[in-house]
């Protein structure tokens, strides 16, 4: 096909505006494939999780959840949702390898009602026994475990204290769930009772996961204590909880708001981002555990 005169002048016009114009910027640069690495343990392949823990300096992440009910308007497992929502957040922030759902905790009292999973308490030590040794095998030499659920609050600092009994190359560290700071919004329910599917963790919720709360639900039934125990103070028995709250509904959940959710989301995932900061950092524990360990064999050779 022959050119038109006009068009040849207009295809001579735009090639010397082409030739005049300035050059094109580069292409930009693809990103690192550590600044690509994901921070789920089950999304890395394997060459790209070992450098996952050169990135993480060996630091990992185990959010602790549970399956429990959360009153009328909350998920089986609210705790694990909210705990691996922060967590994923925070490892983002400061990186760290986030290890997948974990919900074999503690949670006898609640056994009575539905969805409950209640593992034995001989398996749940041995499966996080299990789990964190499994992962210091891969290369986490700094476990974190992020504890979502009031039930485990015994159990995990009693598991970090049977890392002493025998020999461990790695360093167990528990951080508890950390909920209200300076500046907190004003809440509309009692905080003395606020502990269970109640504002702080239903507010928590519309932020993880909004759209498994329903708030319309919530009052359906009661968060209010029951006392039906009356023990002097310092005196404890396993069936306080459900004492007071057979309902397994701590609080007024029908309260909650996203503003209050979304400090506490804010909160704990700070709170979380410096405790990786200063795991990462750390350089003691592990010496110390080292030398308990050596010592432990000769009790006598103590210097006293």
């Amino acid at each position: 096909m022959h050119k038109t005169p006009l068009l040849s002048i207009h295809a001579l016009c735009a090639t010397i505006v082409w030739a005049q114009a300035p050059a094109a910027a580069p292409a930009p640069s693809r990103p690192s494939t550590q600044d690509r690495l994901s921070v789920h343990w089950e999304e890395l392949s394997a060459a790209d999780f070992r450098d996952a823990i050169g990135r993480a300096h060996g630091t990992c992440l185990l959010p602790f959840g549970i399956l429990e009910k959360h009153g009328a308007h909350l998920p089986l497992g609210n705790d694990l949702l909210n705990v691996r929502y922060v967590a994923l957040n925070a490892a983002q922030q400061e990186y760290a390898i986030v290890f997948p759902e974990y919900y074999f905790g503690q949670i006898f009292e609640a056994k009575h009602q539905p969805g409950t999973v209640a593992y034995g308490a001989r398996l749940q030590l041995e499966l996080l026994q299990e789990t964190t040794d499994e992962m210091a095998r891969n290369g986490c030499k700094k476990i974190i475990i992020v504890n979502g659920h009031g039930g485990n609050n015994s159990l995990l600092p009693y598991f970090a204290q049977l890392q002493l009994e025998t020999p461990h190359d790695y360093v167990v560290y528990v951080l508890g769930i950390m909920r209200g700071a300076q500046g907190e919004p004003k809440h509309k329910s009692d905080p003395a009772t606020d502990m269970h599917a109640g504002e702080s963790e239903t507010s928590m919720s519309m932020i993880a996961r909004p759209d498994l709360v329903h708030l319309d639900r919530a009052p359906q039934e009661s968060g209010a204590d029951q006392a039906r125990l009356k023990l002097p103070e310092g005196l404890y028995t396993g069936i306080w909880w459900y004492a007071r709250f057979p309902n397994h509904y701590a609080g007024v959940g029908a309260a909650a708001t996203r503003e209050l959710g979304e400090f506490e989301a804010k909160t704990w995932i700070n709170g979380i981002v410096q405790a990786i900061r200063a795991v990462k950092a750390d350089q003691e524990s592990l010496r110390l555990q080292n030398e308990f360990y050596e010592r432990s064999k000769h009790p006598l050779e103590t210097p006293q």
